[in-house]
């Protein structure tokens, strides 16, 4: 992936120096971090993926203080130049459906930050993978964990990171259009979100598919795509799927405890998103089947 040819954003904050901690009385009491423990591993979830996805949907209480504003990247950081690049092109891509449609794309902040961060969602570890916050319409994300994707997913890559990274935005077009209030206020009115074909399931497949709608208006705009590179992206949704990552916790699967979706639904939605280019296309909440 020729991942240069993309904008770089100036929406790319830096908090690893600060190492990313910081207090808050929003976050999981320490009764609630040992219910989740217990619950997560009887489901073969990681607690700390579980205590992500509990602050991102704003389940972990009310929002807490942030901490200070972190710098602007260095300049001479490829890890941080390969994010901006990614996130400025999604501004671009976004910035201009948006705008066909006569509205104003507001541009989250994406936050690189080191082994915990503070959000207005609560805090969180790097464990929990990166995440999208609502609450301040902000990306969290740590470098370390494409490395993991590579080293202990079976995933990773150019073009696999830059998925990620556009899923993540995804959320956030998910929030301007309205969809999360609607996920979020079916859970306040005690309807179960979790399991397959769920509340939680169809948000997080619908990501997947806007992710793929970014991928195909970019390559459009760039052929920046080189040979392996699809593959990539369609390896690393394939190893986040539930199932799968519930089969290498605990040798089984518990669709009712699935909170992004299998593998095979991952990848359908991503090139669905991919292949037609249209948010038309990502109604995952009115599919029949997944």
């Amino acid at each position: 992936m020729d991942w240069k040819q993309g904008r770089r954003s100036d929406n790319v904050e830096d908090r690893r120096r600060g190492g990313g901690g910081g207090g808050g009385g929003g976050k999981l009491s320490a009764g609630a971090l040992l219910a989740v423990v217990v619950v997560s591993v009887l489901l073969g979830k990681n607690p700390l993926e579980m205590i992500g996805l509990l602050e991102q949907s704003g389940l972990a209480g009310a929002p807490t203080q942030q901490q200070p504003a972190g710098d602007a990247p260095a300049a001479d950081d490829p890890g941080a130049e390969f994010v901006a690049r990614i996130l400025g092109d999604t501004e671009d891509v976004w910035g201009t459906i948006f705008q066909n449609a006569n509205a104003r794309y507001a541009q989250p902040r994406l936050v690189l930050f080191l082994d915990q961060v503070q959000s207005a969602c609560g805090s969180a570890s790097a464990s929990s993978g990166p995440f999208y916050c609502p609450g301040d319409q902000q990306v969290y994300l740590d470098l370390g964990f494409f490395e993991q994707m590579r080293t202990q997913l079976g995933g990773g890559g150019d073009f696999a990171e830059a998925y990620v990274i556009a899923h993540e935005v995804g959320h956030h077009v998910q929030t301007l259009l309205g969809v999360s209030a609607k996920v979020n206020a079916a859970r306040q009115r005690g309807e179960d979100v979790l399991g397959d074909g769920g509340l939680l399931v169809r948000q997080e497949l619908q990501a997947d598919c806007l992710a793929g709608v970014w991928a195909h208006h970019a390559q459009a705009r760039h052929q920046w795509l080189q040979p392996g590179d699809i593959e990539e992206a369609l390896n690393t949704a394939t190893a986040i799927g539930d199932d799968r990552l519930q089969k290498q916790a605990r040798g089984t699967v518990s669709p009712e405890s699935f909170s992004h979706g299998t593998s095979r639904q991952r990848v359908t939605w991503f090139r669905t998103g991919f292949d037609g280019g249209q948010i038309a296309g990502c109604d995952t909440f009115s599919a029949a089947r997944l």
